[in-house]
């Protein structure tokens, strides 16, 4: 796994002759080839232990939490809420990063002390198993540490991102993220099911097994973080002055020394466009995305190492897959990809309203709907992520970053928090309702999307 990106590294003496003179220009004694090797090979190690962090704090494993705490819809709504709607706090977090001198050190104490907060949860559960807290005092104490170490993830984000865009190539984006991607895919399609039996099967009760994963999945977060220290820093400073010394487009670009939140977003039409895609698109999403999960641990009453298989057949499509997308989209462009795979994404929560309590649902349906999934969503990720790599420009980019995340979070959190008011009136058609809503919506979010125009295609 960790030669791949070495390989894609060596393949750039064939793209680009003249990597090191290229790199020298855009940041003189701080980039060399050989940087880029190492970056590349520390943050695809870097992306595994942090997914087995993501797996612990997020998913179908808090989902579960929640469920045998006797959580309502609408905690769930606020549970897929609370990520999204803290995003709000990206263009914060990057006006302080474009201050700092180094991308490492910030992201270092924003993740750092984000990561950290969820030893309160390990502290809790055994609280709850000792019957110092009860089950609403828990369900409380999970909503705020997702709040406040998504509050802090948000402030180290949109930075995080911006460096990640300067150190790999922009001709070997999609390659590269689809490898990465790949290497994190493949990290939860071994975990989350060991997960999900440490869970089930631990002698002292589901609540205090998911104490023991997230303790461990806490500890792989922090190694994830010592992985950054191993890639080429950049000073953000010297981020704006190379790319204001060589920007080759000024209008487009929006080179200036002051930041113009008017021109920013005004005058970068492409930029606008996708924004407007990107808001209705993940409101639509995640009208139904939290309740998936939830209609499979409460209304179908499955087990939970169950639904973690289907959740492992779901990232092991993914895995298959997301090279080739990243290839395809190296190929002919991202904005293909994301219209015709979107119409299929919109189209698959029509597919679950068939879904009932029949063992072919349980071990034929469900599988094959989780591994369509699986395929279709890793070329809507990787291509949605590319699309605004190449839009927003190189100074002042995790600005940029900030608004798609600030938008998108608090689109996504008004569409988690209106999904579980629906789900819970059955006049709107409880669950069964609102995933044809969200179809419906998916659909309409695609619009925008037909008029951006993809840089370089």
């Amino acid at each position: 796994m960790n030669s791949l990106p070495v390989d894609i590294v060596e393949s750039l003496d064939i793209q680009t002759p003249n990597l090191d003179s290229l790199l020298t220009k855009q940041f003189p004694q701080q980039f060399a080839k050989k940087d880029i090797r190492t970056s590349l090979q520390a943050s695809t190690i870097d992306a595994v232990f942090a997914s087995i962090f993501g797996l612990s704090t997020g998913g179908i494993l808090v989902s579960n939490l929640l469920v045998e705490l006797d959580a309502t819809p609408v905690i769930f709504g606020m549970l897929s809420s609370i990520p999204m709607l803290v995003n709000f706090i990206q263009p914060v977090g990057a006006y302080i990063s474009e201050q700092t001198t180094s991308r490492f050190q910030y992201s270092l104490l924003t993740f750092g002390t984000s990561r950290l907060l969820w030893l309160i949860l390990v502290i809790g559960i055994f609280a709850n198993n000792s019957s110092l807290l009860d089950s609403q005092q828990l369900v409380v104490l999970t909503l705020s540490i997702v709040l406040f170490s998504h509050l802090l993830g948000g402030l180290g984000s949109a930075s995080w991102l911006s460096w990640l865009a300067i150190i790999v190539p922009r001709r070997l984006r999609g390659r590269y993220f689809g490898i990465r991607n790949s290497a994190c895919n493949l990290t939860n399609l071994i975990c989350v099911p060991l997960a999900g039996l440490v869970i089930s099967n631990w002698h002292g009760g589901t609540i205090e097994g998911y104490g023991l994963v997230l303790s461990l999945g806490t500890i792989c977060g922090i190694i994830s973080l010592c992985c950054q220290y191993f890639q080429a820093d950049v000073n953000p400073q010297l981020q704006n002055q190379h790319s204001l010394n060589f920007c080759e487009n000024p209008p487009q670009d929006i080179c200036k020394e002051e930041i113009n939140w008017t021109t920013i977003i005004g005058q970068n039409s492409k930029f606008l466009l996708f924004l407007l895609y990107f808001s209705i698109w993940m409101l639509a999403v995640h009208l139904s995305a939290p309740f998936f999960n939830f209609y499979l641990l409460d209304t179908l009453d499955l087990d939970v190492t169950l639904v973690t298989i289907y959740s492992s057949l779901q990232t092991g499509a993914n895995l298959l897959v997301l090279i080739i997308w990243g290839k395809l989209a190296d190929r002919i462009g991202n904005r293909p990809i994301l219209i015709c795979v979107g119409i299929l994404v919109a189209i698959t929560p029509l597919l679950w309203l068939g879904i009932g309590h029949h063992q072919l649902d349980f071990w034929l349906w469900l599988p094959l709907l989780h591994i369509f999934t699986g395929i279709t969503w890793a070329g809507v990720d990787l291509c949605s992520t590319n699309m605004y790599l190449g839009i927003a420009p190189v100074r002042n980019k995790s600005i940029y970053f900030a608004i798609v995340a600030a938008v998108g979070g608090v689109s996504g959190a008004l569409g988690t928090t209106i999904g579980g008011f629906i789900a819970q009136n059955q006049e709107f058609g409880g669950l069964l309702g609102l995933f044809a809503l969200s179809s419906l919506c998916r659909l309409l979010g695609l619009i925008p999307l037909i008029f951006v125009q993809e840089p370089g295609k």
